[in-house]
């Protein structure tokens, strides 16, 4: 009797020694698998594999790092009366030049000429003189025509064209009156 016992003891550390073995072989895959995946994802092994970006050519690095000189293009005067209080009408005029990324976008620009010439208008209609005072005045009036430019500029709905894209407004001319 005491063989049978011992005999079944052996063979339940066997099967844990086997459970443990089955264990290893099955999870140790899926261990490095998981690990090379991280590491192939957050682009550590690819470079390590000679499998990076191929390293673009001399001229191709310098063509990218020259930046595109700035095209400019010029915005019709624009006379129109501003919010003022009081019986006396205020007027200003207002001569521009919009910074454009593309020299390509001047015809964009042109066909969008009657919307962006609106959106500078109903602005200015709406600004009070004392706005307009002094260089903080400038720059406020500057940032709000960049912004409605962009606005004007976007193309419709489903275009596949890319929209215009106005980087700064150029003031010639600013007469409060």
């Amino acid at each position: 009797m005491s063989a049978a016992p011992e005999a079944a003891g052996a063979n339940e550390a066997a099967k844990e020694g086997g459970g443990r073995k089955t264990l290893l072989l099955l999870g140790l895959p899926l261990v490095l698998a998981a690990a090379g995946a991280g590491l192939w994802f957050t682009g550590i092994l690819p470079p390590l594999l000679g499998m990076g970006h191929p390293q673009p050519a001399a001229e191709a690095v310098a063509a990218a790092a020259a930046p595109r000189p700035p095209a400019f293009f010029d915005m019709p005067e624009i006379v129109t009366n501003l919010n003022a209080t009081g019986r006396r009408p205020v007027f200003v005029k207002l001569r521009s030049k919009l910074e454009i990324t593309r020299a390509e976008d001047s015809a964009a620009i042109t066909a969008a000429m009657p919307r962006l010439l609106d959106l500078f208008q109903t602005y200015l209609r709406e600004t009070r003189p004392e706005e307009l005072r002094g260089s903080a005045g400038t720059h406020r009036l500057r940032e709000e025509l960049v912004a409605r430019a962009n606005i004007a500029l976007t193309p419709p709905p489903g275009s596949m064209q890319p929209a215009p894209r106005v980087t700064d407004v150029l003031f010639v001319e600013i007469l409060v009156q």
